[in-house]
């Protein structure tokens, strides 16, 4: 059941944001001092549409900033004591992004980091953990506009706490047969005595994360995932396909099973999608696959801090929770 979400970041800190000069300053946020700058810079652009109900406006850094301030206690949670790998985009997403996986460079003291020490010469060592909102808006200030966590904790780096499927659509496919998708896996979870949440990813598709007890490896729920997900694609085979390359699938949706890789991350919850308009990638209640009005993109950094304050996170009794993959 989805319970309220903490307000991390007071109002008086959000006014303090909405009084900063364009050129930015110093803000007070979260028991420390952050210096954001070009707070007017326009970073996810407009979006067009005839339907003045859906109008999808520009998004500048301040209302990045106040979007990731206003939603870091229900994003915290996802992304606390793991490591973090974000998209970046300085020049907006007019222009090409870029993965940024190291801590920044002259990364505050106080941000938490972790040192990969499997990493080879040539990888990542070290990381950002989101484990504040300070962090959090102090890569929002460096124009990250996705935000990925690793399925595993930095504790236990090679023993993911997360199993995702990822129902990725092809060209042709429809937003209804999503749905059916995600519903035919929501029945088979339900048979197979597990919980799982269901989450828009703000572009087409739907993702569906499974919280397990730490202790397998990667190459086990990699495994579970694929059995799982081959036995709902049998039933389907019109509208799925198994090949790697988009190229290859006709059209057809894959159900993406290798995310479940060290290192290999799917977009968290309540992060923002670096495209125009600024959508989100959101949690759900199962129920709300019947709702008419459910698009993959439906919300977006203006107005999901409504439905947060309205439901709450419908993921909330997930966290944590150690459940056994069974067989299958």
């Amino acid at each position: 059941m989805a319970s309220a979400v903490a307000q991390l970041v007071t109002d008086d800190e959000l006014a303090a944001l909405d009084d900063l000069p364009g050129r930015g300053g110093a803000w007070a946020v979260d028991g420390v001092e952050i210096t954001v700058g070009n707070l007017d810079k326009v970073l996810f652009a407009a979006v067009p549409v005839s339907d003045e109900q859906d109008r999808r406006p520009e998004v500048t850094k301040r209302d990045l900033l106040r979007y990731l301030a206003q939603v870091s206690g229900a994003m915290i949670p996802y992304f606390a004591g793991r490591p973090c790998n974000v998209v970046r985009h300085p020049n907006g997403t007019d222009a090409a992004g870029f993965w940024a996986k190291a801590a920044p460079k002259n990364a505050p003291e106080w941000m938490t980091q972790w040192p990969n020490e499997d990493a080879a010469e040539d990888e990542t060592r070290w990381y950002v953990v989101v484990d504040r909102p300070a962090t959090l808006l102090t890569m929002g200030n460096l124009a990250a506009l996705e935000y990925h966590p690793w399925t595993s904790s930095c504790a236990r780096s090679h023993e993911p706490d997360w199993a995702l499927i990822d129902l990725d659509p092809g060209t042709e496919t429809t937003w209804e047969q999503v749905v059916l998708l995600a519903k035919m896996h929501q029945t088979a979870l339900d048979h197979l005595d597990l919980q799982a949440g269901l989450k828009v990813t703000g572009k087409r598709g739907v993702q569906i994360w499974i919280p397990i007890e730490p202790g397998l490896g990667f190459d086990d729920t990699i495994a579970w995932v694929e059995k799982l997900s081959t036995m709902v694609g049998q039933l389907v085979p019109d509208i799925v396909s198994w090949a790697w390359s988009k190229a290859d699938r006709g059209g057809k949706a894959r159900l993406d099973y290798t995310q479940n890789i060290r290192n290999k991350t799917l977009v968290g919850p309540f992060s923002p999608r670096a495209v125009a308009g600024g959508p989100v990638s959101v949690p759900l209640a199962w129920d709300e696959l019947d709702d008419p009005g459910l698009a993959p993109d439906r919300w977006t950094i203006h107005t999901l801090a409504a439905r947060l304050a309205e439901v709450g996170d419908p993921w909330s009794g997930l966290l944590g929770l150690a459940q056994q993959l069974p067989a299958i």
